[in-house]
């Protein structure tokens, strides 16, 4: 009895084993970090963003700049180089703008909405296909009773860090 017991677990084990092996060989490599970059993607380069707006802080473009970088050095193994990298960002920030969103009765508006928008050039050195150029914007809506500059240094950060988010999935994650 004791025999047929073990036999029968040894059985289910190997047919675990059979079914479940497919199904972990179709996972590919999984990164903690959320990253699909390939191992031998070991740099990157990624060029100062330009201001090629009018508005907005004076330290915008600094400010995406460091905020970039800091990112992929935080959720990547890549090294930073100032040229020629197995991966190569650039760009310039094309728009700062604010546009009334919604109207109350009195054709005043009730909600401004600060977007910011950015033309990026990303490059793969080692696959071309996965290169493109594209533009990125994201914005945030505030009441029409607040002022630009008194909601800016709030909302400035969170545009900014979306935008950073959403270049990264594009670039490293493939999402």
């Amino acid at each position: 009895m004791k025999n047929k017991s073990l036999n029968l677990l040894r059985g289910l084990q190997l047919i675990s084993i059979l079914i479940l092996s497919p199904l972990l060989q179709s996972c590919g490599v999984y990164s903690f970090t959320g990253t699909s970059l390939s191992p031998d993607l070991e740099t990157i380069t990624i060029e100062n963003f330009s201001m090629a707006t009018a508005g907005g802080p004076a330290n915008l473009s600094l400010n995406f700049n460091e905020e970039l970088k800091e990112y992929y050095q935080r959720n990547t193994s890549l090294k930073l180089l100032p040229a020629n990298a197995d991966l190569y960002l650039a760009g310039a920030i094309t728009r700062y703008e604010m546009t009334p969103v919604a109207t109350t009765s009195g054709d005043k508006a009730a909600m401004n909405r600060l977007t910011i928008a950015v033309e990026v050039t990303f490059q793969n050195m080692q696959d071309e296909n996965e290169s493109f150029e594209k533009e990125f914007s994201f914005y945030q809506d505030f009441s029409q009773e607040q002022s630009l500059s008194e909601v800016e240094p709030s909302l400035v950060p969170k545009i900014l860090e979306q935008l950073v988010l959403n270049i990264f999935n594009d670039t490293a994650a493939k999402w």
